[in-house]
This record gives structure tokens, sequence and C-alpha cells, in this order.
């Protein structure tokens, strides 16, 4: 057997011990695998390091780098998700409904875990830790799949995770890493059914897309994040400020960052002025429309393209807009279905931005930036689904279970 056949048999036997355990024999393994992180955290740095002096001289961008990057913070981090996940109710074993039916049956809805879970994703290290805690606490196994950019890092993280968690007690096999990073692991992956229950692909539009379209294990579609700013008419101009820098500035590598930025023609003339100060203050380029562009003398044209990219990156592109419903209009065109937001103090108007626009979040006056499992209350995150089946939007523990029926009778049979 090649290695991914092994551990997709380890992790499968696994999967059904865990599925058994208490949630307080699970707490214990995550409390456990937290501490193991801030014991280990020189070696994982270590590695990290290797990885980034790899990544610089292969020249990868800043936002790139941005994403690979550990540090002590960032660790700490990692360790206080884990634990946060022990404060969080257990999400198996739950009965969401109990009826009898005219027969007298007693039939009840149970939570259940998925399984097996596949992650493939690339150059963030930290999804290693949290896709191991998210999955131990909703009782599945999980094999992951990181890039080669992060291979050293999440070889040590995987590594003590999976070692901690089986010392606290969890099967052997319930977290293991692919060590071969070649594209025929991807390949062979997406076809492992076998052993895996679903694939989440986490990482940029191309390996999305690969995964979504060749895969016959059942896929949940994550990540691409083409977020649109809209201020309306009626925004209040210093808020739209604030949400636009903190949307594109904080984090531009990251899927809730903005990409584009929708201005409506009332109020281009008080706002761009003001907004473009700050963001070229703050090193964005922005790429703009024929009409944006005269209120940025450093601006770059926009193309179709640019309004379609996921940038990743300290860029913007600006378009002006004549209506609410050109807004809405652009956004359908463009949007990757993550997270949009208006910016107004009109009641309508937000309620139709809302009603309208189909993505996993939409905002009224707040920052892109909030679409996340943590700010959502829901601990780690395993992903940010854009697909309505099963999941949308931060997939937290619940995202990661079934259901089961269980009926219960005494003789009844059916005429």
């Amino acid at each position: 057997m090649g290695e991914l056949a092994t551990k997709g048999a380890l992790a499968k036997e696994a999967s059904k011990a865990l599925a058994l355990m208490t949630a307080a024999e699970k707490n214990h393994a995550l409390e456990v695998m937290a501490n193991s992180l801030l014991t280990h955290s020189a070696e994982i740095l270590k590695a990290n390091e290797q990885d980034m002096v790899a990544a610089r001289e292969k020249g990868m961008p800043q936002s790139f780098l941005d994403r690979l990057l550990l540090n002590e913070q960032r660790i700490k981090d990692m360790a206080e998700g884990l634990t946060a996940l022990t404060a969080l109710e257990d999400p198996i074993g739950h009965v969401e409904e109990m009826w009898l039916n005219k027969d007298n049956l007693q039939i009840g809805k149970i939570t259940v875990p998925l399984g097996v879970v596949g992650m493939i994703y690339e150059a963030r290290p930290n999804v290693t830790a949290d896709a191991a805690g998210l999955c131990l606490k909703s009782g599945n196994a999980v094999l992951l799949r990181g890039s080669s950019d992060a291979i050293r890092s999440n070889l040590v993280i995987a590594d003590c995770l999976a070692q901690a968690a089986e010392q606290a007690g969890m099967p052997h096999g319930t977290i293991q890493i692919v060590e071969n990073t070649s594209r025929d692991t991807v390949d062979e992956m997406l076809k492992l059914n076998q052993y895996l229950d679903v694939l989440i692909p986490r990482g940029g539009a191309g390996l999305i897309k690969r995964v979504v379209e060749n895969a016959t294990v059942p896929v949940i579609e994550t990540g691409v994040g083409n977020c649109h700013i809209y201020v309306d008419a009626d925004a209040d101009i210093d808020m739209a400020i604030d949400i636009v820098m903190n949307g594109k500035v904080q984090r531009p590598g990251v899927c809730n960052a903005t990409e584009t930025l929708l201005v409506h023609a009332d109020v281009a003339e008080e706002f761009l002025p003001k907004v473009n100060e700050k963001l070229l203050a703050a090193g964005v380029e922005l790429r703009c429309c024929t009409r944006s562009g005269k209120w940025a003398a450093q601006s770059k044209a926009a193309t179709e393209e640019d309004y379609a990219t996921e940038f990743h990156d300290l860029i913007l592109a600006v378009k002006i807009v004549d209506s609410l419903a050109e807004a809405i209009e652009h956004i359908s065109t463009y949007s990757t279905k993550h997270s949009e937001v208006i910016v107004t103090n009109n009641y309508n108007h937000a309620r139709q931005f809302q009603q309208m626009i189909d993505a996993a979040v939409v905002y009224v006056n707040a920052s892109s930036r909030f679409s996340d499992g943590f700010q959502f209350g829901f601990g780690a995150e395993i992903g940010i689904s854009t697909q309505k089946i099963h999941a949308r939007g931060p997939m937290g523990l619940k995202a990661l279970t079934s259901y089961k029926y269980i009926v219960n009778g005494n003789g009844q049979v059916r005429k």
C-alpha cells in the first residue's frame, strides 16, 4: 500500500473509535495538544524559518510570506485556539428532533461525525492545528495534506499534535499528515473514496478549482474571497473610510480582505479624496475606473480582470456606480460568494442589499474581516464555505457533523 492508502486505512479505523469518545476525553486531548505546541515552539519556529528562507529564495510575495510566517504569538494563538474548543459544547450526540409517527415509531435525528476529513491546503501552517483541533472535537479523524512551501512547519506541528493526542488517549491515526507533497498525492487523494468521507480544500482559486472539478470524494468548497465594499449615497463617510481601511489594509493576504471598492456617484467627490489619501499612505495600489481615477492621480486604469481578481495584496480595484442596483449587479457579476459589505444609513437600502446579495456573509456597516469562525464564536474554523449545500460561511464544529435517524419500535411492521 502507498502512503495515502496506508494512512487512509488507519484514519478510517481511528474514526470508529474516535466517534465514541466522550466530551471530557476529547477536551483533555485538546489541552494536551495545546501544551505540546507551546512546549515545542522552538522546534516549530526553527522549521518555519527554513520554510521562510526557501520562500524568500523563490521570490514569493509579501502576502504569501505573511500567511506562511509563524512567530511566538501565532503559536500561542494556535494553542489558545485549541484550548478555546474545550469550552464549546460537544457537537456529537445531540438529539435535534424526536417524534412519534402514525405507527407509534419513535423517530429521532441525532448528530454524528462525518468520519474521516481530508484537508488539502496551501501555505498556512496554522491550518494544521485548526483542522486537527476541530476534527478531533467533532469526532473526526483527519488526513492533512499541506503544500511543499510549508512542509517543514506542518510536519513538526502535526507530529507534536498527533503524539499529544495519542498520549491523551485518542486512537492512533486520529491526526496524520501526508509527507509526500507531489501533485500526484493530490490527484490520489481526490479519489480516496474508500477512506475519506469529505475533502476540504483551503487555498487559492487554482487549488479549489482543481479539487472541485476532479474529486470523486465529496467536497466542501471554501475560501476564494473577491470581497466588495459598497459605499452608498447615504453612507457615513468617516465610518466608510474606517471600514475600507480595515478591510483592505489590516491583513491583505487573507480571504476575507476587501478587493473591490464601489462608491455611489453622489458621495464620490467627498469620499474618494479622503479615503484615497489614507490608502496611498498605507501603500495600497489603486486600480480605478475612468470616473474614480480623477481623484487618485497615482492610480492605474482598472481592467475587467482586476474586478474579478482576489489580489491577496495591497491592491484595490475602485469603481463609481450610479445606483444601489448597479452596485448589486456588479457584485453579482464578480463575487465569489464569500463576504460582501454595504455602508449606509438607509434602512431600506441595507435590507435590499442583504436580501439580494448571494454570499455566505452579507454585512451592513461592518468590515468583511469579521468573516471568521473565531469572531463568530465558533472557536477556530476549518475554512469558510462559499457553497450552499451542507455548510456555508465560517465552518466551526457543527459544520463537521452529519446526522442519522434512530428509530425505536415495539414490533411494528409496515402494512
